[in-house]
């Protein structure tokens, strides 16, 4: 008898097949819009589901190394990435994954929803990039924070066209070494002190301890200037060389690639996930660095500006991955023969599948909705939207990151058996998502954020005029819908009087996560519900099941069964 080979399931365009993603850049872009960013997208379909894929497996197979040593005994702490992370490099330039909000033809094209097109971009770029998401997330932000006006203009024509360069031979990427070990998310406890040398120059000495791409041309710091005083306000966001080629403390015969005088990396970390990604300990002795800003006054706000789109980041990775996933879990059901027919046609694993597919329409409107929040305020400086992002970008990363371990698990468990051996590629599905509620911030420091913006910058009504707005919205489409948003909107009500009455009181921070997942929840469902209004399928069937799963805590496993057909990714 001939031994049994399982089919490998055949993996599809993931653009072709994600319908949801075609009616939201129609709704937003227009027909001519879309037209034009229409090449854009299928050419970086096509090479996610060739070359990427082939090289996201090289890279994942082929981890960082670090070399401390040279031949000779001299120190030069290089860190040594495969091939397939290169192409990932390569291919972010290319496809401008980074670049493309701050062109002035992607401006003249999309203006503000040139940010929704990039959206799209990492939608399809990021679950195969092998994590070089995680570097072209914290290029953007830095080029973000390089645009403020506040930051010297020499220092940004210096680093912003590299950082947004689409010749893969000039652009750079950047890290982001905040963290320290003492401290954590406690950026009140930073060590890392800045000076000014003879010259006038800046110096950075301290420890960080959690530097993702470790390998960037530089990355943005935070220190301590001296004589400021304690706090985490009074931080400020250097720009630190990576390498003695942008050095000017470097000697003329040190190697280019060589360390910057100053940086040294003490080891790279070894992590559940994302192992692709070089991420390292980082020490810091009198290096060269550029102040983003003036540093005579506090610049946490100003870090922030990065650390915003790197959450935006985090939420699109999240969503993209839940997409991802469920492709492949689709992909594999329709191979897979269990119990004398196809696992697809099976009724109970076609409703979990499609009750997945829910939530990772969910994720995705809700990441797509902070992406054009910020090109409103990018292009059009709008108040409106700058108050709402300020609510939305907590909820946005600290929701989808947790569906998207939830919806990790599922995956995995949806394979069997060969979901748990990792040469077939699935486990990573898990162990990479696992870092997205960590990374940027865990569920509680996100929910205390997103409280701090209820109560400081009184966020919340910008929330709540959507929910009403969708509420009514929903009546046309669904009623029970529409009482469901009602009730939540009432019941958040009730919770920010709360808030309000006794802002830093135990109940109140010890409700903190339960809130923010309560409001990221009604927001999400209000999105559907403005998705599914302008004519969308997909939206129309996941919003009322959305609002059942998450507003009213219900099984909606027969009802997405019946709904699957139209859930679940086929071609176009």
């Amino acid at each position: 008898m001939p031994r049994f080979v399982q089919p490998a399931p055949i993996a599809t365009d993931p653009y072709a097949t994600d319908r949801l993603l075609h009616t939201w850049l129609d709704r937003h872009l227009g027909t001519d819009g879309l037209a034009a960013a229409q090449p854009r997208l299928t050419a970086l379909a096509a090479e996610v589901a060739g070359p990427l894929r082939a090289a996201h497996a090289d890279a994942e197979e082929h981890p960082p190394t670090l070399v401390r040593y040279d031949p000779w005994g001299a120190r030069i702490d290089r860190i040594d990435t495969s091939a397939g992370w290169q192409a990932q490099r390569a291919a972010a330039a290319r496809h401008a994954v980074v670049a493309l909000p701050y062109l002035p033809d992607a401006r003249g094209t999309w203006g503000a929803a040139a940010r929704i097109v990039q959206h799209a971009l990492l939608h399809l770029y990021g679950p195969e990039s092998a994590t070089f998401s995680c570097p072209v997330a914290m290029a953007d932000g830095a080029a973000a924070l390089l645009n403020l006006p506040e930051v010297d203009g020499d220092v940004r024509d210096a680093w912003l066209p590299r950082l947004t360069a689409t010749d893969p031979a000039v652009a750079v990427t950047s890290g982001q070494w905040m963290t320290e070990a003492q401290g954590g998310s406690d950026l009140a406890r930073s060590g890392t002190t800045a000076s000014r040398a003879p010259d006038g120059s800046w110096r950075l000495t301290g420890d960080k301890w959690f530097c993702s791409a470790a390998d960037a041309a530089m990355a943005v710091a935070l220190a301590r200037p001296e004589g400021a005083g304690p706090g985490s306000r009074v931080l400020v966001p250097f720009l630190v060389p990576r390498y003695a080629a942008d050095s000017p403390l470097a000697q003329a015969d040190l190697d280019p690639g060589a360390p910057a005088p100053g940086v040294r990396v003490h080891r790279l970390k070894d992590k559940l996930g994302t192992r692709a990604l070089p991420t390292a300990e980082i020490g810091l002795r009198d290096a060269y660095a550029v102040p983003l800003g003036d540093p005579n006054r506090a610049g946490l706000a100003r870090a922030m500006t990065l650390v915003v789109v790197t959450r935006l980041h985090n939420a699109a990775a999240a969503a993209g991955g839940m997409r991802r996933g469920l492709d492949r879990a689709v992909a594999y059901a329709a191979t897979r023969q269990v119990a004398g027919g196809r696992l697809a046609d099976s009724p109970l694993h076609r409703a979990t599948l499609a009750t997945l597919a829910v939530d990772a329409a969910g994720a995705f409107l809700l990441a797509g909705h902070a992406f054009a929040l910020l090109g409103r305020i990018e292009v059009g400086s709008d108040p409106a939207a700058a108050d709402e992002l300020r609510i939305v970008a907590p909820l946005a990363k600290l929701a989808t990151g947790r569906l998207a371990v939830s919806s990790a698990s599922e995956y995995v468990e949806s394979f069997g058996g060969a979901g748990y051996v990792e040469d077939t590629g699935v486990p990573r599905l898990l162990r990479d998502a696992q870092v997205l509620p960590i990374w940027e911030g865990t569920t509680n420091v996100l929910a205390l954020d997103a409280l701090r913006a209820v109560v400081r910058d009184d966020a919340a009504p910008a929330l709540l005029r959507r929910l009403d707005a969708a509420a009514d919205t929903a009546r046309k489409l669904h009623p029970g819908l529409a009482d469901t948003l009602a009730s939540a909107a009432s019941r958040l009500r009730a919770d920010l009087a709360e808030v309000a009455a006794d802002p830093t009181g135990p109940a109140v921070l010890a409700g903190a996560r339960g809130l923010a997942l309560r409001m990221a929840y009604a927001l999400t469902a209000a999105l559907l519900v403005e998705q599914a209004a302008w004519g969308d399928e997909v939206a129309e069937v996941a919003a009322p099941l959305w609002g059942r799963r998450w507003l009213r805590n219900e099984d909606i496993a027969v009802a997405a069964h019946s709904h699957a057909d139209t859930l679940l990714p086929h071609p176009r």
